[in-house]
């Protein structure tokens, strides 16, 4: 078998992202530079934003190796519209690009800044320990972080952020946007996939033998209220979202994937996001991290052709979360 060419995800990122700074208006997105010479694409705080940016921001964050559409879906009658993620490369896309695993801080008090780092960024900087498991590194001339704020980072982050990536600040780009607003509702929802491919991780199935990924979600509502959007997003995926994994191997473990993997495996399942949150003390490391997942969940193995369908869509749940 050939070995295919060697894929940037910050190099691909950078044309969508241009795709925004060529008609910033159609988008409704403002771009600035920051004081060391970064791009800053606000998407959805001083502006309104749009459901077009939030899309553009989820394959931003997918570094270009996934496709993110909006179409209408029967399986939610009351949430017709629907997030359709699909990916050819899975594990590059959501894993080491699009998880929002890079915590960035700085500061205490009012001051204080702090932000869920996501994007193709993280392949260059590889900070966290995700990155030794995965086989991927890239090597590109800019960078591209996505942050779930309402405010664009200090320079002192990205100052760290160029120093890890190893790039000079004016280098880079961020994108920012607060969950509340449409473009950061629909970039959170858009991880459906990845959710699942993170608990695939966690349980411990073989991240190269995931070759195909496709999921769907409901478009939650946005809300103002912090918490309740950050609810409703998680709620879209954990009630309502689809996913197939096409994966090689014996269909046995195919099996035992598809079983292990739908939200309702957790102890925590059952109640609207936003109300676990609470009965939690508002502690998310806290809440069954195995309620992290599509509710549904198809995984076909490639070497026999057999699919194994487990758990199910709440839309009665859906229901009492987005109204």
């Amino acid at each position: 078998m050939m070995n295919s060419p060697r894929i940037s995800v910050n190099a691909r990122a950078a044309a969508l992202i241009e795709r925004l700074r060529a008609d910033p208006a159609e988008f409704r997105v403002a771009i600035d530079k920051g004081e060391l010479g970064e791009t800053r694409i606000d998407a959805g705080s001083r502006c309104q934003g749009s459901i077009a940016a939030g899309l553009s921001l989820a394959q931003i964050c997918m570094g270009g190796l996934g496709t993110v559409e909006i179409t209408a879906s029967a399986a939610t009658p009351n949430w017709p519209w629907t997030l359709v993620v699909r990916s050819s490369h899975p594990v590059t896309a959501c894993l080491a690009s699009q998880y929002a695993g890079w915590k960035l801080s700085h500061g205490a008090g009012k001051d204080a800044f702090f932000a869920l780092g996501s994007g193709p960024a993280r392949a260059l900087a590889r900070k966290e320990p995700l990155f030794s498991e995965l086989d991927y590194r890239d090597e590109a001339e800019t960078a591209a972080l996505v942050l779930e704020s309402a405010r664009p980072p200090p320079p002192a982050i990205v100052s760290k952020v160029a120093q890890d990536c190893g790039l000079a600040p004016d280098r880079l780009t961020f994108l920012y946007a607060p969950t509340q607003s449409l473009a950061g509702n629909v970039q959170v929802v858009a991880r459906v996939l990845e959710v699942a491919l993170h608990k695939a991780h966690e349980l411990k199935f073989p991240l190269d033998r995931i070759i195909e990924g496709m999921g769907a979600a409901p478009l939650s509502p946005p809300h103002p209220d912090f918490v309740v959007a950050m609810g409703r997003t998680n709620d879209a995926i954990i009630y309502g979202g689809r996913v197939h994994l096409f994966v090689n191997g014996p269909a046995s473990d195919a099996r035992a994937l598809a079983e292990q993997l739908p939200s309702r495996r957790s102890r925590d399942y059952g109640r609207p996001f936003a109300e676990i949150f609470a009965s939690f003390n508002r502690d998310f490391y806290a809440i069954d991290p195995m309620l992290f997942a599509p509710a549904a969940v198809i995984a076909t193995a490639l070497e026999t052709g057999e699919s194994f369908h487990a758990g199910g869509l709440d839309p009665k749940l859906l229901d009492a979360a987005f109204r």
